[in-house]
C-alpha cells in the first residue's frame, strides 16, 4: 500500500506539472464584480509566485481571495515567475492564469534566480530550496516603486474572508512588516546550535522591541517603502551569504533569515489570518486539524498539498475545504463542485 500511495503522489505531481512540458487544462473561474458601495475603495496589491508545480494552488487561492472580497476589482495581482523558465513555458503560465481568470487585473514579474543560486544552501525539504522560494526577499526590487504596500500569499492556501480586512493592518510609525505570530513556538528550534553557540549571532536579538517569536512567511503584509529604505533585502542576504559561507545556523529555507532580520519587530496580526501548518511537517506530511479559534485564512504549509493527496485519493479531513476552488478541469461530478465558490 506504501509504495502504492508513493508511485500514486508521483503521478499527481506529473499532472500538476504537465507532464511533458505542458500544463494541464484549467476551467474559467465565476466573475465576481465590485458593487455600488466599492467606488472609490483602495487598490488592494497582492503578490504570489507562480510556477507549474504551484499553478493549481495559486489558481485556488486567487479564486478564494476573489469570492471573499467585498471588493474583487479593486484587487491587482503580482505574479512572480523565475527567469529560468524557458519563454514557452511562461506563456504557458500566462495562457493558465488568463483561460482562468480573463479580467483578472495581473502583472507577472521576472525574478532573476541568479541573485540567490550562490546563496541557498540544502533545507529539510527540496520544495524548500527552489529559488522562486527566495523572491518574496526582492518583492520590493520587482514591484514598481507606486506599489508602497503589498500582502505576500503562498501558493497552498486559501483566504476566506474579506482579504480587505488584513490589507488595512496598521503596521504602526516604524514597522515594515506584519503577519501573525507564534510565540508558544520553540523559537530557539529554528536554529543550530552553532548558531546559539557564537556569541555574535546570538547577540543579533539582544535590542528587538519585543521578545522574538516565530511568524510564517506565508502570509505578511509588508510595507516597501519602509523595506526599501530599511534595506532589508541586503539584511537578509547577509544571513544567507552567513549560512552558506561562514557556519550552518539554520535548516529551513528561507524562512530562518526572515526571523534573524525581523523576529521581535514584527506587527502582530490575528492569527485567524494564518491556519498553517494544515501540510503536516516537512517530512511526512501528515493530516493536521484546525488551531483553536476562528478562520479568515487556511494555509497548508507543510510537505502534504491538497491538490496532490486529493489526486492520490488519500486526502486529509481538512482537504475538502479546498477541493471546491480547485480550477483543474476534472471528468465527472468534481467539475460541480465549481458551483460551490460561485
Amino acid at each position: 500500500m506504501r509504495v502504492l500511495a508513493v508511485v500514486l503522489l508521483a503521478a499527481a505531481c506529473a499532472a500538476a506539472a504537465g507532464g511533458g512540458g505542458e500544463l494541464p487544462e484549467f476551467r474559467e473561474a465565476p466573475a465576481f464584480r465590485n458593487g455600488a458601495a466599492c467606488a472609490g475603495a483602495p487598490t488592494i496589491h497582492i503578490a504570489m509566485t507562480l510556477d507549474a508545480t504551484y499553478l493549481r494552488g495559486s489558481l485556488a487561492g486567487v479564486l478564494s481571495v476573489l469570492r471573499h472580497a467585498a471588493c474583487p476589482e479593486s484587487i491587482a495581482f503580482h505574479f512572480v515567475a523565475s527567469s529560468a523558465s524557458p519563454a514557452r513555458r511562461l506563456d504557458s503560465l500566462r495562457r493558465a492564469l488568463a483561460a482562468a481568470f480573463p479580467t483578472l487585473p495581473a502583472t507577472v514579474h521576472r525574478f532573476d534566480a541568479r541573485l540567490v543560486r550562490g546563496k541557498i544552501s540544502s533545507s529539510v525539504r527540496r520544495a524548500l530550496d527552489q529559488p522562486l522560494n527566495y523572491a518574496r526577499i526582492y518583492l520590493a526590487d520587482l514591484l514598481p516603486r507606486s506599489v508602497s504596500r503589498v500582502l505576500y500569499l503562498d501558493s497552498d492556501l486559501l483566504v476566506v474572508d474579506d482579504v480587505a480586512r488584513l490589507w488595512a493592518t496598521d503596521l504602526g510609525p516604524d514597522a515594515a512588516l506584519a503577519a501573525p505570530e507564534y510565540c508558544h513556538a520553540n523559537f530557539t528550534s529554528y536554529f543550530t546550535d552553532t548558531f546559539w553557540r557564537h556569541p555574535e549571532y546570538a547577540a543579533v536579538f539582544a535590542n528587538r522591541t519585543r521578545v522574538p517569536c516565530y511568524f510564517n512567511t506565508g502570509v505578511m503584509v509588508i510595507d516597501l517603502d519602509r523595506w526599501r529604505s530599511g534595506g532589508y533585502t541586503a539584511k537578509l542576504e547577509y544571513w544567507m551569504e552567513v549560512q552558506k559561507q561562514e557556519a550552518r545556523i539554520y535548516e529551513l529555507g528561507s524562512l530562518p533569515p526572515f526571523l534573524l532580520v525581523f523576529a521581535g519587530e514584527v506587527k502582530a496580526v490575528e492569527h485567524r489570518w494564518n491556519q498553517h501548518g494544515l501540510g503536516g511537517d516537512n517530512v511526512a506530511g501528515q493530516c493536521r486539524e484546525l488551531h483553536p479559534g476562528p478562520v479568515s485564512l487556511l494555509h497548508w504549509s507543510g510537505k502534504g498539498k491538497p491538490w496532490l493527496r486529493l489526486d492520490a485519493g488519500r486526502p486529509c479531513p481538512l482537504d475538502a475545504l479546498w477541493a471546491p476552488y480547485d480550477l483543474l478541469r476534472h471528468r465527472g461530478a468534481r467539475d460541480d463542485l465549481l458551483a460551490a465558490v460561485a
